[in-house]
């Protein structure tokens, strides 16, 4: 007689709703920041506008170079672009819409580097670790297409889908509390407050600039700081797990008042920390009310909490 081994809490399989919560809004924010660009989409990536000329040599800044495109396929590609992350978002053809999404965002990522930024190359990434996971079996018109009763659909996705998003959140944030020790964070207690003078600048900012002392945009910033550098050991513990999640919803709603354009990083990045470590019953009160179940789903949704 064979024994199963149990299997290790990492490993468990993982509630679909953590997936399905990024698969509804991070294609939104990444929308969001695309849009002014797609706005002037000839000047973009048409040689319309400026454009990188080639290097003679490789340059890590530019390890790709993808000549510029003519106007009409640049509108293409916008319009592509918008119809895939909406459909995912939707989820409608799933698979094949964020597979779409990932391909066009990165070649907009690698088409014009000075105009890529962490959004589109993080927004990437998620598209990508959409297209390869159960993405909207239960939430989105693709499950509502379905023909099997609703008890049938998936509830569970294997462990490596969700814990992709999880370490992916993890290490980005360590990696820049690094960065900041290494750029001076630890020994100069003004750069926060630098900040609030450069070029994305908001009224609120120069607000709270005026009003907020010195002294507390210090321990904001120290407070940041050990959020960022301790955020793998915040998040694996059960204990810290829901008050770190406050601590970076809080300071990426601070970021995205304060550096204008940056909102749309942090609504992403919020969209990331919820999907990955909320409570699992605000994830499903949430997609409930965005697909507007039947009362039936809606009370084995809440049975399931």
């Amino acid at each position: 007689m064979s024994v199963r081994a149990k299997p290790e809490p990492y490993s468990v399989p993982q509630p679909i709703e953590r997936l399905e919560f990024i698969r509804v809004l991070a294609p939104l924010a990444v929308l969001g920041f695309l849009s002014s660009r797609f706005a002037h989409v000839a000047h973009w990536l048409t040689d319309v506008g400026f454009v990188v000329p080639p290097r003679a040599t490789s340059d890590y800044r530019q390890p790709l170079y993808i000549p510029p495109i003519p106007v009409w396929l640049a509108v293409a590609v916008a319009l592509g672009t918008i119809a895939s992350g909406i459909a995912t978002s939707l989820g409608y053809r799933t698979r094949w819409s964020s597979g779409v999404f990932a391909a066009l965002l990165a070649y907009l990522a690698l088409a014009d580097r000075l105009e890529a930024f962490t959004v589109n190359k993080l927004g990437t990434i998620v598209a990508l670790a959409l297209f390869v996971s159960p993405a909207g079996a239960r939430y989105g018109i693709d499950a509502r297409r379905d023909e099997r009763i609703d008890s049938a659909k998936p509830t569970f996705v294997t462990w490596g889908n969700v814990r992709f998003f999880q370490a992916l959140v993890m290490f980005m944030y360590l990696g820049s509390g690094i960065a900041k020790i290494r750029g001076g964070w630890l020994t100069d207690p003004n750069v926060i407050w630098s900040h609030l003078h450069d070029s994305y600048q908001t009224g609120f900012t120069y607000f709270m600039a005026r009003t907020v002392p010195a002294l507390g945009w210090a321990i904001f910033q120290y407070v940041a700081l050990a959020y960022e550098v301790g955020a793998p050991l915040w998040y694996f513990l059960p204990k810290t797990r829901l008050y770190a999640l406050y601590v970076g919803l809080g300071m990426h709603a601070t970021i995205g008042f304060m550096f204008g354009p940056v909102i749309w990083f942090s609504l992403l990045m919020s969209v990331l920390l919820l999907g990955s470590f909320a409570p699992i019953t605000w994830l499903k009160a949430a997609l409930t009310r965005i697909f507007r179940l039947p009362g039936a789903q809606v009370r084995e949704a809440v049975a399931r909490s």
